[in-house]
């Protein structure tokens, strides 16, 4: 399939990503599920690099659900924090180098120190000649971030008759940044899962069986292709 009409035409400004089928894609090779979640790694280096080529401005891609914490194995768990913590010396240095501006989105309350260390260092690091963000959501949930943005209001004050939309979006983990235009989701299942919940009102949504460590360049261009042919009214 030819994507030569992605280029230079409605290619969306934010996409957002739920990373699905690491332990799956593993399982069906008789590896670790740790080796899913690595191959994941390298999958998303992929994607980035791409989404730079095609002019995408922004990714957001969920990482670690405040449900994932607390429902999985801590040893899976620990896992995943090692990995966060090797990639940040092989993978995302590299990516910040090259303008990737990288941010955590999600509560830092209950991390390890060394996660909370390493995410200071993340926000300390100049990007120069910034070519995309990388927002990561860790230790995220949809619900949990508006609830903490409603008591941020009450702290605040805030008149309710001045509480609008915008205001809201003021006090989201991602505050000063558009809405996603396209969520994808790999892996077969259809749902967000507590991802964006406030700013996916309007987004177009991309399901796809493809597992996250198979999601390739040439899958990208794929969501980006069905994305070109919907309608968004926003609801006029």
């Amino acid at each position: 399939m030819i994507f030569d009409r992605i280029v230079g035409m409605n290619v969306p400004s934010h996409i957002a990503i739920i990373m699905d089928g690491n332990r799956r894609w593993a399982r069906q090779r008789g590896l670790p599920e740790g080796r899913g979640h690595e191959a994941g790694t390298v999958a998303l280096e992929k994607v980035v690099e791409e989404a730079v080529k095609l002019g995408i401005k922004t990714i957001t891609v969920y990482a670690l659900s405040t449900e994932n914490i607390k429902e999985r194995a801590k040893r899976e768990v620990m896992g995943l924090f090692s990995l966060m913590r090797s990639s940040y010396h092989t993978k995302l240095k590299k990516m910040m180098a090259n303008g990737v501006k990288i941010s955590i989105l999600g509560e830092l309350n209950g991390l390890p120190g060394s996660i909370k260390r390493l995410i200071e260092q993340l926000k300390k690091t100049y990007i120069k000649n910034e070519s995309i963000k990388l927002n990561i959501a860790l230790n995220y949930g949809g619900k949990k971030e508006i609830v903490e943005a409603i008591k941020n209001l009450v702290k605040e004050g805030i008149d309710v008759n001045k509480i609008n939309d915008e205001v809201i979006s003021k006090h989201l983990y991602t505050n000063g940044q558009t809405d996603p235009d396209l969520v994808i989701r790999t892996g077969g299942y259809i749902r967000l899962s507590n991802f964006l919940l406030w700013q996916t009102a309007y987004s177009e949504l991309y399901f796809t069986k493809v597992l996250w460590p198979d999601f390739s360049p040439t899958e990208l261009k794929k969501a980006l292709d069905w994305y070109q042919d919907q309608k968004r009214n926003f609801g006029k």
